[in-house]
């Protein structure tokens, strides 16, 4: 079945670039300009409230059912399963840094950039990891059954950032993703 896993890939290259987007904002903070807090919180609570509570619960239930059907993915799988819990906990220090530092308290620059960059990291390994070791395999070996119970983990809910109906508070950030869009595509073409 392919319509589950091409959602999946598609949130993939959605959080691709929301982290490259936070990583531009990071990387102005460590020249010593004022990022844009509000934005990079704004990607933050999204990846966490969508890709922490809606992506990988379903992704989770997906795992389960391929090391069922291939027991040899058991180490993959824990790998993943471990990274899901990093990825929640270092988007939640994150968070915190971000709060902080938009709050004018003082902060090391260094804590708020080795959080970024652990969020980073772990994040875009994972994603690599699943759509070059996991994927391929759930393609292989999932059933329509599977599927189906990876649906019924988390009720269905539009995407409140890339679907049809933004939610309010994503609006600048959807905004700021169709500019970005916009300059790289007539960057391209010089």
């Amino acid at each position: 079945m392919t319509e589950p896993l091409a959602v999946w890939h598609a949130e993939h290259v959605n959080f691709a670039r929301l982290l490259d987007l936070l990583e531009e904002h990071v990387a102005a903070f460590h020249r010593g300009e004022r990022p844009n807090y509000d934005l990079m919180s704004t990607i933050l609570y999204y990846m966490r409230n969508f890709g922490d509570r809606v992506h990988h619960p379903r992704e989770d239930v997906a795992y389960a059912r391929l090391v069922g059907r291939d027991p040899g993915m058991q180490l993959v799988v824990n790998r993943l399963l471990q990274e899901h819990r990093v990825i929640a906990t270092a988007g939640e220090d994150l968070l915190n840094r971000l709060n902080e530092a938009e709050g004018d308290i003082m902060i090391p620059r260094a804590a708020l950039e080795a959080a970024t960059a652990t969020y980073l990291v772990y994040y875009r390994s994972h994603i690599s990891a699943e759509e070059r070791d996991v994927m391929p395999r759930a393609a292989q070996l999932l059933t329509q059954d599977d599927w189906a119970e990876v649906a019924a983990t988390v009720p269905a809910s539009p995407d409140p950032l890339f679907g049809d109906n933004v939610q309010e508070r994503f609006k600048a950030l959807r905004m700021q993703i169709a500019h970005e869009a916009r300059v790289s595509r007539q960057d391209s073409t010089y």
